[in-house]
């Protein structure tokens, strides 16, 4: 019985600290914000219906036209294959472009990042301003845009968004490491 009482001692102990350190203390000074990384991850999803994290391939730094990288992971899938809602956010654009095909932007529930889905065969039921949660169907891989039409696959993009929340003007995160993380494996 001794054990035990030192044992809850312990665990009350540690969860009174716990809800100190998270009380908002107003105009006080606060720690830096973790890393976009360590904050995310814990969070998203891999954004293919039935893509496990370890099929994942890092495509982030692959040479692409024009000298310039990827700075997206390619997540390959049968036509039609659901893409989902990587974290909690809104629909802040749906947009074609020739290099993209059908795209989503998503920014996160803090907009923060915004998560951009690309080459869709089709969106599902969407409009600007939407919010989604983690999991929710937003479209469906395709081979829109510029992907080779025997290749469907979801373009995934992260980036930190700029104070201004221009979609366009984020600065891009490798999501390799984000969605290989146990906490991003589907569940």
């Amino acid at each position: 019985m001794r054990t035990f009482l030192v044992l809850l001692a312990g665990w009350l102990a540690g969860a009174a600290i716990l809800v100190a350190l998270s009380v908002d203390r107003g105009s006080e000074a606060h720690a830096a914000p973790l890393p976009v990384i360590a904050r995310t991850n814990a969070a998203i999803l891999v954004p293919v219906l039935g893509v496990q994290a370890d099929a994942l391939r890092d495509t982030y730094e692959q040479a692409r036209s024009g000298g310039r990288a990827h700075h997206a992971l390619d997540i390959m899938a049968p036509r039609g294959t659901p893409v989902l809602a990587a974290v909690d956010g809104t629909i802040r654009k749906l947009f074609f472009s020739r290099g993209g095909g059908l795209t989503i932007y998503e920014f996160d529930a803090r907009e923060e990042r915004v998560y951009y889905y690309a080459h869709l065969d089709h969106y599902a039921d969407l409009s600007e301003g939407m919010p989604v949660r983690r999991g929710d169907v937003i479209g469906y891989v395709g081979t829109t845009g510029n992907a080779s039409a025997d290749a469907p696959h979801l373009h995934f993009a992260i980036e930190v968004l700029p104070a201004t929340k221009e979609w366009w003007k984020g600065e891009p995160v490798n999501p390799y490491p984000i969605l290989t993380t146990p906490a991003s494996t589907p569940r």
